[in-house]
């Protein structure tokens, strides 16, 4: 007994380790795209000019360019794909499914909703003003966001909730948004629906540090809030009746967790369009590089940041024409999606 209990905690340890490990490489490669981000572009910045642009000593034209363009974008960059990583993490653990991210939902969807109706309502700015009562974006798309969630998680309970049936509710709510959706760009006038349809793309072109700020916010308030269930969505895993018995609040646990991620979402969704599939792949790519059966908070959210800057790199740079981060992330989540879908199935046929 004291031997299985020592290699238990031996195991822990190196599970931990190992976490730890991810993490800190997670780090630098979130640091090193966003050092390539800042640097690259129609003109190239040479790392020392960027400090001293940022100290306020350099060239007038370079400071212009770092401080006006390409900070903001490389930031909210990192914030979408840190918001959007910690999102699908929480999702995926609390349903204990691969598949269950904010895409597929439905939360993605029900924020984009209410960010285009305020763009054609608002006049396709960023700000909105009495006609939604002064809320701007974020608040608009979170609000969307939280009641799509909710609708979803109501639809899909039957004296609990099963994995597969949230995620067949989600399908489901999602194509019927998307539908309302279509139908707010065909009553928009052409500047609204053309400024509503550029930002469904999932685009960061003309990001400011107007549409920074609340990412940031909610980022800050939401990840201590998460962190703080994550000694529950461990225990979880292990399923619903050893979870209570363990004492774990279930339903307030979850709860707090889809909330948690629904902000995260909508906060990202306000700020750049839906970006696909980050929330569904960088999860399961920190799961695999700890080896752990759920996808570690932390190493999720900085490898998301560093796959939409990577990504919006490549649209920007790369390629002799902009294409937008949404696109990129696409491009690279969707044979993902279909290769994920295809080990199901063959396990499923061994076993």
């Amino acid at each position: 007994m004291i031997a299985q209990l020592d290699a238990r905690t031996g195991s822990r340890r190196r599970r931990g380790s190992r976490t730890a490990t991810v993490t800190i490489a997670a780090a630098i490669a979130m640091l090193a795209a966003v050092v390539l981000g800042v640097a690259i572009g129609s003109t190239w910045l040479p790392l020392g000019d960027v400090v001293r642009a940022l100290l306020g000593i350099a060239d007038r034209t370079q400071e212009f360019i770092l401080l006006t363009f390409r900070l903001p974008r490389v930031v909210c960059a990192v914030l979408v794909g840190a918001c959007l990583g910690l999102a699908g993490a929480l999702t995926q653990t609390f349903s204990r499914n691969p598949l269950a991210t904010p895409d597929i939902l439905g939360v993605t969807s029900g924020a984009a909703v209410g960010a285009v109706a305020t763009i054609v309502i608002g006049g396709g700015t960023y700000a909105v003003g009495s006609s939604l009562l002064g809320f701007g974006i974020p608040a608009v798309a979170t609000v969307f966001g939280l009641a799509t969630a909710a609708f979803v998680y109501g639809l899909s309970w039957r004296g609990g909730v099963d994995s597969y049936r949230l995620i067949l509710t989600g399908i489901g709510v999602t194509a019927t948004l998307t539908g309302l959706t279509s139908y707010l760009l065909l009553q928009a006038q052409i500047t609204q629906a053309a400024a509503a349809a550029h930002w469904l793309t999932g685009s960061l072109s003309g990001v400011s540090w107007t549409s920074v700020w609340p990412v940031l916010v909610v980022l800050v308030v939401v990840t201590p809030i998460a962190a703080a269930q994550s000694s529950a969505l461990e225990v979880s895993g292990l399923g619903d009746d050893l979870s209570v018995g363990l004492g774990v609040a279930l339903h307030r646990h979850r709860l707090i967790v889809i909330a948690c991620a629904v902000v995260l979402t909508s906060a990202a969704v306000s700020a750049s369009g839906p970006v696909d599939f980050v929330a569904f792949v960088t999860p399961q790519l920190a799961a695999r590089l700890a080896r752990r059966g759920r996808p570690p908070l932390a190493a999720s959210a900085l490898l998301g940041a560093s796959l939409v800057v990577v990504a919006d790199l490549v649209g920007r740079a790369a390629l002799p024409w902009e294409v937008p981060v949404g696109i990129v992330t696409a491009i690279v989540g969707a044979p993902y999606l279909l290769w994920l879908i295809s080990r199901h199935r063959s396990q499923e046929r061994t076993s």
